[in-house]
């Protein structure tokens, strides 16, 4: 196994974009410039603030442009959206922005199912989109289904690693393989990246993973061993792809990030300040979220030494300690909101 030595691991947060996608609700724009403002104060790498895809496909995020307006802007932070087509670049190159981030899929059926075109025709867009923000902004695609298709089943890794190399020729310097509907294992995983990551030394990859399955963690760690060090996350684990049957939640971005610090790793990111902001996320939603640090605390917590007949013991569990809650405890009120 593996262990940290320090070593530097890049948390980019996606639950502005995936994980608000997916909400039945429309958030208001000022809660979700609130939420983003909260995010980027927390020391993470990148956040995906939105998307430029068509309000009729995702109303949820209808008012992508007024959101890049009105956040802060943090030294330091990358801001990135994703746009689905040429027209939706148009408009995410009229505000201010780090990254464009596009689509497109191993699976020849989840693109169209997904973007409405095929593979091809998404090549074809990407290269006219690169042409198009060629040194204005950086350029990330999105690998979907790299892992597995819920239509076609397991993905061919030789199908993947083709569409890289035809990405890498293109121009494309960052790139994200992801698992979409959280059917990967963690040896398929480690075979994937290390292949990708010691062929295209260029390429910056991002490892992007669901927890459908409850291997997300495991997964991020076989990545980790691979060689990556950019892992995309969701806070409270929000997000699913709306185009995807059987895709729940991303990676919880506060498991993922107290267990690379467990690990020994540096993420820069201050997990207190995490911890806040996702015990907000029930009541922005609507709905519990899945995330386990929340709900459990650190693995730093502490509790009160029993005494000789238990009474201690029996005390700390029939009450929840102010300090327990502000490390990331819901009490009572908190999970009924």
């Amino acid at each position: 196994m593996i262990t940290g030595g320090g070593k530097r691991i890049h948390i980019q947060e996606i639950s502005a974009r995936d994980g608000f996608q997916i909400e039945p609700r429309f958030i208001a724009t000022d809660d979700k410039v609130a939420f983003i403002n909260g995010l980027s104060r927390a020391g993470l790498a990148k956040i995906e603030v939105t998307s430029f895809s068509s309000p009729r496909a995702i109303p949820t995020l209808a008012d992508a442009e007024l959101v890049l307006r009105k956040i802060d802007r943090v030294p330091g932070v990358e801001y990135a959206a994703l746009v689905p087509n040429v027209r939706g670049c148009a408009r995410a190159l009229e505000v201010q922005l780090d990254e464009i981030n596009v689509v497109v899929s191993a699976s020849e059926t989840h693109n169209r199912a997904n973007l409405r075109m095929s593979r091809e025709q998404s090549l074809a867009g990407i290269r006219e989109i690169a042409a198009l923000v060629q040194g204005r902004v950086h350029l990330s695609v999105s690998i979907s289904t790299a892992f597995g298709c819920p239509f076609e089943g397991p993905m061919d890794s030789a199908r993947v690693l083709e569409l890289v190399d035809r990405l890498s020729q293109i121009g494309v310097g960052r790139m994200s393989l992801c698992d979409t509907t959280g059917v990967a294992n963690p040896a398929q995983v480690y075979a994937l990246c290390l292949k990708a990551h010691t062929d295209w030394p260029q390429v910056v990859f991002t490892a992007h993973f669901h927890d459908t399955r409850a291997m997300g963690l495991a997964n991020a760690v076989a990545a980790l061993e691979a060689g990556i060090d950019h892992f995309d996350a969701s806070l409270g684990g929000l997000g699913g792809c709306p185009f995807a049957p059987g895709a729940s939640g991303n990676v919880c971005t506060e498991d993922l990030v107290h267990m690379f610090e467990a690990m020994g790793y540096t993420t820069g990111v201050d997990l207190e300040q995490l911890l806040k902001l996702a015990r907000g996320l029930p009541a922005l939603v609507g709905h519990e979220v899945p995330g386990q640090v929340l709900k459990a605390g650190p693995a730093t917590r502490r509790y009160p030494v029993p005494g000789p007949d238990g009474s201690a013991l029996d005390a700390s569990c029939q009450s929840t300690p102010r300090e327990d809650r502000q490390a990331g405890l819901s009490n009572t009120s908190e999970r009924r909101s």
